[in-house]
């Protein structure tokens, strides 16, 4: 999932970037109010984090600007802790308010507590032969047995069941997964479908993860079990 900060306070900013992909979220960052409302409403983000006082336009116009457009969750981060702040920020288009400051865990809940909301409509458990992927408890099951995944290991995975029977470039992963553009002298890409491999299928006799040459990698169930 995708998350894009708002913040112009760099130790407050690098702290979230820091804390949301440690939760395997992929993370921007813009320090002011023009760049953020260029991205808030050109790129696409599950949720945004947006603080209110900003250089260049504050949180308000950000908000206001985004709403015209998308209905993507935002969380308002400020200093501001009167009432008619918060009431403003919501009548605005917040769909919640957290003051500074704060204790990241109570932003991480407030954050996945928008995600469920903002994806009651999307399964939160997803299946593919003996594979089982949990969303909302960050779990993946194979045969019934818990496969202990990284972070990263687990977006890819989620990534490739969501779109199962697709075939997935390598720049497609390492845009979504990395949020970078694939470097053809860069391996990453590789180095992790091995890993996640060894956990998803060395163990199994059925294979899942298959490799197209020239193509990409697919999650899919064939008939050889190959």
């Amino acid at each position: 999932m995708r998350v894009l900060v708002i913040e112009d306070e760099q130790k407050t900013a690098d702290y979230l970037r820091k804390g949301l992909t440690e939760h395997g979220y992929v993370v921007d960052v813009a320090r002011d109010g023009i760049d953020g409302k260029h991205l808030a409403t050109e790129g696409e983000y599950d949720l945004i984090v947006l603080d209110l006082m900003l250089p260049g336009i504050d949180g308000y116009e950000v908000l206001t600007a985004l709403r015209q457009t998308r209905e993507t969750p935002v969380l308002m981060l400020t200093a501001r802790d009167k009432v008619e702040d918060r009431v403003r920020g919501l009548q605005s288009g917040a769909d919640d308010y957290l003051v500074k400051p704060f204790a990241f865990s109570e932003l991480l809940a407030r954050v996945q507590a928008l995600l469920r909301r903002g994806r009651a409509q999307e399964p939160t458990v997803y299946r593919l032969a003996d594979l089982e992927v949990d969303l909302v408890k960050r779990k993946a099951f194979r045969a019934g047995q818990r496969l202990d995944l990284t972070a990263k290991e687990f977006m890819l995975l989620t990534l490739l069941l969501r779109r199962q029977g697709q075939i997935l470039s390598r720049t497609t992963i390492a845009e979504q997964v990395w949020d970078m553009n694939f470097d053809s002298d860069t391996n990453v890409v590789d180095v992790a479908i091995r890993r996640l491999r060894a956990k998803l299928d060395d163990p199994f006799a059925a294979k899942l993860l298959h490799t197209v040459r020239g193509m990409g990698y697919v999650l899919e169930v064939r008939a050889d079990g190959k």
